[in-house]
């Protein structure tokens, strides 16, 4: 196998012909345009600078440019950093800065956010801008290019890279100083999507919605297992999810089988379900963070002929772990190991655990990465967490410790139990207490913060905060929302803030967060 994902995209294309193959607000790309356009984009992005190992921050909502930048950076040997768009100024920059990217793909609405932030990177030459036009001298320092004069460039060959080449630069927790990047390498996705191509449950259907941000990793797994794909495959892309535009589409275009996040299942609930025309969709992956038992019947039973399947994964193992078989589901699972992925459940001095038995998450598989960007030592061997950037899971000698807890059956099935640190999982994304409460202790009224999160039905876990103010200072809970939400992005910062004479603090001097998540279930 070719392991250039430049590559297994024109593989693919050769494979299934020129077809209608993406849906885009009404309007229909087939994929020998896609095939055109990306490559015309590779020469044009290699004519501004760009260069093989170089990395290319994309932030945009999902668009066609998403998946076209995609495979212009591939062509050109470059490295994605895709970034969702909510992030802030500052968390724009600290990617910037992190990642060196060279570049960055944005759209017009965007811009003056992307300008701000480059003008704190000094390794960003250029700001490509897609739909509208662009000022001449609109970039200050930088230049910005119009994505259609780019693109028009010659179509070029691909540029050699081997499989332990760098292809995208994911941040987990998003993209404060204290977020890791994960480097994944073109081995790494390709792996991954060959896996989730092989156990999907939508593999033989046609016509799929694809509600999940291009920019995160889920998102990107559905874009890499479509290159494995033996027949044609219809996607309608949405722009950002709604439930009511979700049925609207799966309705117009007789959708079979869908890719979600339980908290977007959450919200289907509240539509009129049964009054759609539903009867083709037959399919609908769960991943990104578990799916409530209550949420899965009810969701299923009110959609006739519709199954669930839920999978299990990270951003550091290329997003998947394990997947459900087709007509093996069991109840609470979350499925076996993909093809070439191992699964190892062990205790805290790092011995395998028998079936049934809770333990750490481990994995080793083709999509493990090799460790984090720019943190090349492991955690402290005593557990604690000594790096200031903080360390969620370690790679030793092959094997991913996830820091999640689970167990698996006597057939090998997985489950998961918890998470065994204190990351907070909001929507699917993932929320660092740190960076919440770092943003919290910069307001001049706050003397100790802590974060937690709250269980939520509609988003699994809400980030809700704890504050004691400095004496004579004063600070509505409000006010520090309002603050809050000016240094982080829209998934990140506090709904809930109650103010408390003095944060809980274990013996050591450290955050109690137990404690914490006691008091978040007694009333305000």
């Amino acid at each position: 196998m070719d392991k250039n994902l430049a590559r297994q995209a024109e593989l693919a294309f050769e494979r299934q012909g020129d077809y209608d193959a993406l849906c885009y607000e009404g309007a229909w790309l087939t994929s020998g345009q896609m095939a055109d356009r990306g490559s015309r984009l590779g020469t044009g992005l290699a004519g501004l600078g760009v260069r093989p190992g170089d990395r290319l921050l994309v932030l945009m909502a999902n668009c066609p440019e998403v998946l076209l930048t995609y495979r212009a950076a591939w062509r050109a040997g470059a490295a994605v950093t895709p970034l969702i768009f909510l992030v802030s100024d500052h968390e724009l920059r600290a990617a910037l800065v992190d990642s060196g990217a060279v570049g960055v793909v944005t759209t017009p609405e965007f811009l003056p956010k992307v300008l701000t932030a480059v003008a704190g990177a000094p390794a960003v030459k250029f700001v490509v801008s897609a739909g509208g036009t662009v000022s001449a001298g609109e970039g200050g320092t930088v230049a910005v290019h119009d994505f259609a004069e780019v693109e028009t460039a010659e179509p070029g060959s691909i540029v050699a890279r081997s499989g332990t080449d760098l292809a995208a630069l994911l941040y987990t927790g998003g993209t404060t100083g204290r977020a890791k990047g994960v480097p994944l390498t073109h081995a790494n996705l390709i792996w991954c999507g060959w896996s989730a191509d092989q156990v999907s449950s939508a593999a033989h259907l046609n016509t799929h919605l694809l509600p999940l941000p291009l920019a995160h990793a889920y998102g990107l797994l559905v874009v890499c297992a479509g290159m494995h794909k033996a027949e044609r495959g219809r996607t309608i892309l949405m722009r950002w999810f709604d439930p009511a535009g979700w049925l609207k589409l799966v309705q117009e275009h007789r959708v079979q089988a869908s890719a979600l996040v339980p908290s977007m299942i959450q919200m289907l609930l509240s539509q009129p379900l049964e009054e759609a025309d539903l009867s083709p969709l037959v399919a609908v992956s769960s991943g990104a963070a578990p799916l409530a038992a209550e949420v899965r019947t009810e969701f299923e039973a009110r959609i006739p002929g519709v199954t669930v399947y839920e999978g299990y994964g990270c951003t550091e193992s290329a997003t998947i772990i394990s997947a459900t078989p087709i007509g093996l589901r069991r109840v609470g699972s979350v499925g076996l190991p993909v093809p070439g992925a191992e699964v190892s459940i062990r205790d805290e001095k790092d011995q395998d655990l028998p079936p049934g038995t809770d333990g750490e998450i481990c994995v080793r598989s083709p999509g493990v990465m090799s460790g984090y960007w720019h943190i090349p030592r492991p955690a402290p061997a005593n557990g604690t967490d000594d790096d200031p950037r903080g360390i969620e899971s370690v790679v030793s000698d092959g094997w991913l410790h996830t820091g999640d807890i689970g167990r698996t059956d006597e057939d090998g099935y997985l489950y998961v139990v918890d998470r065994k640190k204190d990351l907070i999982l909001r929507g699917g994304f993932n929320v660092f207490p740190r960076d919440v409460e770092e943003v919290l202790l910069a307001h001049p009224a706050v003397a100790q913060a802590g974060a937690i999160g709250r269980p939520d039905e509609r988003v699994g876990e809400e980030v809700a905060a704890f504050v004691a103010l400095r004496p004579g200072a004063a600070a509505t809970p409000a006010e520090l929302i309002e603050h809050a939400k000016q240094h982080l992005s829209a998934v990140k910062y506090p709904r809930e803030i109650r103010i408390v004479p003095a944060v809980p603090l274990t013996s050591v001097g450290k955050l109690d967060r137990k404690k914490l998540r006691e008091w978040i279930r007694e009333p305000a």
